[in-house]
């Protein structure tokens, strides 16, 4: 069922359907429940609500009709994602908590209904996730600092620190800026909010000056991506872990870098991106991969490490005795932004232009991962391979040589 026994107000569009039995409406459901720490448990259900035949009648919690068959030939009337956590103190009471979301179909925006009403908090969610990204820097650049140990998961905890002050300075600012006469302006152009907010503000040239900012901005942490992803292609190719690895992590002699890893990351960046040309709703499937792949990255280790309980070795900065709830509250986190930005951004979704492409790009990776993994890789993969030996150093430099003399030590570069 659905979350009438947590929401005593359920969805208008839902009306008489969980009251009723859903006697005209056809849910085609699933989900599952998984044990997340000792009796608490966490459980997702999706639903997908489609009128019996296309003459049934929509009703109100009255009792009434809401929707009458003539208000669409559409048989889909809403999606839901249910999720719950319950939890037995003891014999006599059960904690339980929920967060339930209907999506409307083709059948209430046909008949007049809000199209996508409910979708602003969703792609919400998304912007804010958006945002909270880029732990991985922190654990890139450990190689090149002191006391890695240490400084490499403060370094996370700040970044996550300082993003949250900043975003929060931020949206303060813009959302203060909004004028209440032209609040419905900036809400109705969607996406370029911003710049209709900038433009109330302080004028056309202004808000051109401000978005130039934004544009730089969004090119800085465009080339950071790049940069992030080609590094990790060419450490996962010198490992040996990426078909084709020999070419991917081959260095160019000129520049001193791994172009090849560079040019893979860039055009794949470029694929991902090009079908925003012609369907604007693409713009979130392609944010949605970014946050879906980089949070299901996060969370394996998490998820791996709780399950490892005590046989896991801890190093010297550890959050003590909240290490399991905190790692457990981002797990069963990252499992339900999952679910949620797989999910259609703009009603029905079912269409070639509302589409969320987002689950099938983040499919392919995992069967393609996933495949290799235990078609071939399992038999041979033994980890990272360790380059810092006294030859392996002094063959790799001797390979940079063929470009010309090093730079001296303390010398004066240009």
């Amino acid at each position: 069922g659905t979350f009438s026994q947590l929401n005593p107000q359920p969805h208008p569009f839902l009306g008489l359907a969980d009251i009723a039995g859903r006697q005209n409406i056809v849910d085609v459901s699933g989900g599952g429940a998984m044990r997340l720490w000792r009796t608490l448990v966490g459980a997702a259900d999706y639903h997908l609500f489609r009128r019996a035949s296309a003459n049934d009648a929509f009703y109100a919690l009255s009792g009434l009709v809401s929707r009458s068959a003539s208000f669409g030939t559409a048989k889909s009337v809403a999606s839901e994602l249910d999720l719950s956590f319950r939890w037995p103190v003891d014999r006599h009471r059960l904690l339980l908590a929920g967060w339930s979301h209907v999506f409307p179909g083709a059948f209430i925006t046909q008949g007049g209904g809000p199209s996508g009403a409910d979708l602003p908090i969703d792609f919400v969610y998304l912007m804010a996730q958006y945002t909270f990204t880029g732990y991985d820097a922190s654990a890139h650049m450990t190689e090149e600092t002191h006391n890695a140990e240490i400084s490499g998961p403060r370094g996370i905890v700040w970044s996550i620190v300082i993003s949250l002050i900043a975003g929060w300075i931020l949206l303060i600012g813009v959302t203060q800026a909004i004028n209440d006469a032209d609040y419905a302006t900036a809400a109705g152009a969607a996406g370029a909010a911003p710049a209709v907010i900038f433009i109330d503000a302080i004028g056309k040239n202004g808000a051109a000056l401000l978005l130039l900012i934004v544009i730089g901005a969004q090119f800085y942490c465009g080339m950071s991506s790049v940069t992030a992803n080609s590094r990790m292609i060419y450490a996962f190719s010198r490992d040996g872990a990426v078909p084709g690895s020999e070419f991917w992590h081959r260095i160019n002699k000129r520049t001193r870098t791994p172009t090849n890893s560079i040019w893979f990351a860039a055009v794949g960046a470029f694929i991902l991106g090009l079908p925003y040309l012609w369907n604007p709703t693409a713009y979130a499937a392609v944010t949605s991969i970014a946050v879906i792949g980089l949070y299901i990255a996060y969370g394996i280790p998490i998820l791996l490490r709780r399950l490892a309980g005590d046989k896991f070795q801890r190093g010297p900065w550890h959050l003590g005795q909240w290490s399991g709830i905190v790692g457990w509250i981002a797990v069963v986190w990252i499992a339900f932004i999952a679910i949620l930005f797989v999910l259609p951004q703009a009603a029905p979704g079912t269409t070639f232009t509302t589409f969320n492409y987002a689950p099938v790009a983040v499919a392919v990776v995992l069967i393609f991962a996933g495949g290799y993994w235990f078609l071939s890789a399992k038999n041979w993969f033994k980890g990272p391979k360790v380059q810092g030996s006294t030859d392996e150093l002094a063959r790799i430099e001797a390979e940079l040589e063929a470009v010309g003399t090093p730079i001296p030590a303390g010398a004066p570069s240009s």
